[in-house]
């Protein structure tokens, strides 16, 4: 059955940069700015307060996990007023050893360990786009144990050690992408792969995207008539079919480009265009460039 969670995952090419312990104790609290990297903690024990922006405040307890796609301005903090202290997380991302907030010595009231990853790909923020803003999952030990492997390879210099932390990540992402609620994320493919009408037509689509769809066709396979597919895919996924198709098959051109040694016209094939030439053009409308100059551009040396 074909896994579209995982062929997200698969083109974002996650791979960890850090990971650090994090205490607080007494009255504190800090302020992030924006970050845009995707992060994650874990509460080890204690508890703690979590705003994020334009989101409600959330009370953050042992055995709690949060994911943070693409990372908002946040503040953090004990459950004591106080004026939180205002950090770049820019400045900050490399501070070895754990991090104390508020009273220096003796036992904090809250531990966690948290990390950043950066995602390789050049369509991250669109991928990303299709991921809610926040993921909290309460209690799960494969969590808990995921991100404590992270920390410690992360802390270590072990042969392999790069390869071991994006595979240890990508698994921890698809970990808590698949425990989260769909249906009530917001519009995006956790909330379409939710959607027993909608889910087997994104399946399809990732299974055979090269196959010239329709939307009758997609509305076929999930059951439903033409325009109550169309408002259905377009209310849970976010974008309307076509364009979702689009948008997953220019990321998939993309990659191909970056990473394969493909002529333009077997990069065409593979995603859904008869030609070199159509392809190009769709290509060039979608990205602003030709694929040519794309791959020249974008390959890794």
């Amino acid at each position: 059955m074909p896994d579209p969670l995982s062929d997200l995952i698969t083109l974002l090419r996650p791979r960890t940069v850090f990971s650090k312990g994090i205490s607080g104790a007494g009255r504190w609290g800090v302020r992030y700015a924006p970050f845009g990297h995707p992060s994650f903690c874990i509460v080890i024990d204690g508890r703690c307060r979590l705003a994020l922006d334009r989101q409600a405040p959330m009370t953050l307890e042992a055995g709690d996990f949060v994911l943070l796609p693409a990372t908002p301005g946040f503040t953090m903090s004990g459950f004591l007023p106080v004026t939180p202290v205002r950090l770049d997380p820019h400045a900050t991302r490399n501070t070895t050893g754990e991090v104390r907030h508020g009273t220096r010595g003796g036992r904090p009231d809250v531990r966690l360990q948290g990390g950043y990853f950066v995602l390789d790909s050049p369509d991250a923020a669109s991928l990303v786009s299709l991921l809610p803003p926040v993921v909290h999952v309460r209690g799960v030990d494969r969590l808990s144990t995921l991100v404590r492997l992270v920390g410690e390879e992360a802390a270590g210099r072990a042969a392999g050690r790069e390869l071991v932390l994006a595979r240890l990540v990508e698994v921890l992402l698809i970990e808590a992408l698949r425990l989260a609620p769909g249906d009530d994320a917001p519009p995006g493919l956790l909330r379409g792969l939710a959607d027993g009408r909608v889910a087997p037509a994104v399946r399809q689509m990732h299974a055979h995207p090269a196959r010239a769809w329709t939307v009758a066709q997609l509305a076929r396979i999930a059951g439903l008539s033409r325009s109550a597919f169309f408002e259905r895919f377009a209310r849970t996924v976010g974008l309307a079919p076509m364009e979702y198709l689009l948008a997953w098959r220019m990321a998939m051109a993309k990659d191909l480009l970056r990473h394969e040694d493909l002529a333009v016209g077997d990069v065409a094939e593979r995603v859904g265009y008869g030609s070199a030439s159509t392809f190009s053009a769709a290509f060039s409308r979608h990205v602003g460039v030709p694929p040519r100059r794309y791959a020249k551009a974008r390959r890794p040396s």
